[in-house]
């Protein structure tokens, strides 16, 4: 998801919760819930396909779907459970090309099957549903349909779902790991109007009315990134030769009257791309495209059609924060995909980690330290990252005393310290096989990944040789940070690291003494040093380390003293 402001102050949404859009009802407790527990009906199969046709009528602000699922049942089974949103009518379901019973009271459809299904079955389930779907009242941070207008009046649409999931826009099983192998999409829209998507296009169709449907096919999709875009776009097109030795089609589509701004955005495609090809690893989708689509609404990652909303804002760093961040989430959210929204940080954290580095890489050290700096005071420490438990997307970002704003900064915090105490080669090594499942990744020989943080936290054990329980026990498991104790003497600087577990935290530290830096091992979070007398001293120099500050959270107490005047 887009932050709701670049990296230097990414704050934590209020909750608003799900207002109703005036005279329509609003979406269920259930439907809100993404991530939430799954029925144990939809435990006992898998979700193989979905061919999804839906055409939008902008004017009436309905939609009419016909999704045809197919479904491989891990179990013996007599039902189906499927999520979707019960604003939407649904007007008939078949299995097998059978009519079936169904009731759909909460947003939890359960299909009855005609008999029982055995163990490895195949079904196809075929839904006609439609309606006024949910309308976004704060979008992308709170879901649904955007209906809006261009500047000069005409239709454009657009959806985001990530808080509340596939469910406000198709049957599907509104859970991180149930990905179908592929989704097809036929997306009709009126005339004068284009439908860019997710995956690779397959054709457009003309109809003689002036419609058009636009088919659209993609490979494991994660299930909030499947997005639905209307709009009379206008379409720069261009291909990146990767230094993997693949070529990849590049797309932005944008509205009438800003080709000039829209050819300057187009130009950061291809150095960012290298920038996370050189840095991650192979760019996932390249047999399908890297698709932007400018929208009503801020920003999503949604896979090879990211949703671009930041009107071409500049920023010293001299790149646009938001396409850069959404683009990172191809790979940390897209081809990594957390198990469960509790290891939400693996999404946000790495790709917010992901624009330091671009400034490093752009620039140097200078940007990359200028850039960690100004996050830093937006480290809450309210709740703990992760807490081991299954939790639903709104319940991590949202909820107070939340980890909304932690995911990204906390995250990307956790992750400049683990690079600058294992180094680069380790911390690549640490991505690849995160991101990848491999330490050689290239063009083909890789498949999606699902990702807890137990199992990131065994990558950096494996590849290092070490064992780091400590530290994620310290950064990830617990609110607040460990605190660094500097004494000194005449002849000697003692440093103590006191850390919320009550454990040994050893944690190296460099400190300069004047202006020499030298890295001081923290053996059971403890060390002494003699300085000579009068010298100047400065711990950490580099600011390489999350740690306890002061004058930080004096800062933010001053800053919330403000806040109620």
């Amino acid at each position: 998801m887009s932050p709701r402001l670049p990296f230097a102050a990414l704050l934590l949404l209020s909750t608003g919760g799900h207002a109703a859009e005036k005279g329509m009802p609003p979406i269920t407790a259930q439907t809100a819930l993404s991530g939430g527990p799954l029925d144990p009906a939809q435990k006992k199969v898998t979700l193989d396909t979905a061919d999804l046709a839906i055409e939008v009528d902008p004017v009436r602000e309905v939609i009419n779907g016909t999704a045809t699922l197919t479904f491989t049942a891990r179990d013996r089974i007599n039902k189906l459970v499927v999520d979707l949103d019960k604003n939407f009518t649904v007007t008939a379901v078949q299995v097998d090309g059978v009519d079936a019973g169904f009731s759909n009271p909460e947003g939890r459809m359960t299909i009855t099957l005609a008999k029982k299904a055995a163990k490895d079955a195949k079904l196809t389930v075929k839904i006609v549903y439609g309606g006024r779907p949910h309308t976004a009242v704060r979008a992308p941070w709170d879901g649904g349909f955007v209906w809006a207008k261009t500047p000069d009046g005409q239709p454009w649409i657009a959806t985001a779902v990530q808080m509340e999931g596939c469910d406000l826009i198709w049957p599907c099983i509104d859970y991180p790991t149930y990905e179908p192998q592929k989704v097809t999409l036929h997306i009709t829209v009126p005339k004068g109007l284009s439908a860019p998507s997710n995956g690779k296009l397959l054709g457009v169709d003309r109809l003689d009315d002036g419609r058009s449907t636009w088919n659209w096919e993609a490979k494991h999709p994660n299930l909030y990134g499947i997005a639905l875009n209307v709009g009379p776009y206008e379409q720069i097109a261009g291909t990146y030769k990767s230094r993997f030795g693949n070529e990849i089609p590049m797309f932005y589509w944008y509205l009438s009257g800003e080709k000039e701004k829209a050819e300057k955005l187009f130009a950061e495609f291809s150095p960012t791309l290298d920038f996370y090809e050189s840095t991650v690893g192979p760019y996932p989708w390249a047999d399908e495209k890297v698709g932007v689509v400018e929208t009503p609404h801020k920003g999503m990652e949604h896979q090879t059609i990211n949703a671009y909303g930041n009107n071409y804002a500049k920023a010293p760093e001299g790149f646009d924060w938001l396409f850069q961040h959404e683009f990172g989430h191809e790979w940390f959210a897209n081809q990594l995909t957390a198990s469960n929204w509790d290891d939400f940080w693996l999404h946000e954290g790495f790709t917010a980690y992901m624009q330091p580095l671009y400034g490093r890489w752009r620039e140097g050290d200078g940007r990359y330290t200028a850039m960690m700096l100004a996050s830093r005071p937006a480290i809450l420490n309210e709740s703990p990252l992760v807490t081991g438990k299954p939790q639903a997307a709104e319940e991590v970002y949202e909820k107070a005393p939340g980890r909304g704003s932690d995911i990204y900064n906390k995250g990307s915090w956790v992750l400049h310290t683990l690079r600058n105490a294992v180094g680069d080669a380790a911390f690549g090594e640490i991505l690849r096989r995160e991101v990848y499942g491999r330490p050689d990744p290239a063009p083909g020989n890789f498949t999606p990944q699902f990702r807890t943080t137990p199992e990131f936290i065994a990558i950096v054990n494996q590849v290092t040789g070490q064992d780091w329980q400590w530290f994620f026990d310290t950064y990830l498991y617990q609110a607040a940070l460990p605190k660094l104790v500097v004494n000194r003497n005449a002849t000697q600087l003692t440093l103590k690291w006191v850390a919320p577990t009550g454990k040994p935290f050893p944690l190296p530290v460099e400190v300069a003494v004047d202006d020499v830096v030298r890295k001081v091992p923290m053996t059971g979070g403890l060390a002494t040093i003699t300085v000579p007398a009068g010298a100047h001293i400065v711990v950490d120099p580099m600011s390489r380390v999350l740690k306890q500050d002061d004058a930080v959270d004096a800062y933010q107490a001053w800053k919330k003293d403000q806040a109620k005047k």
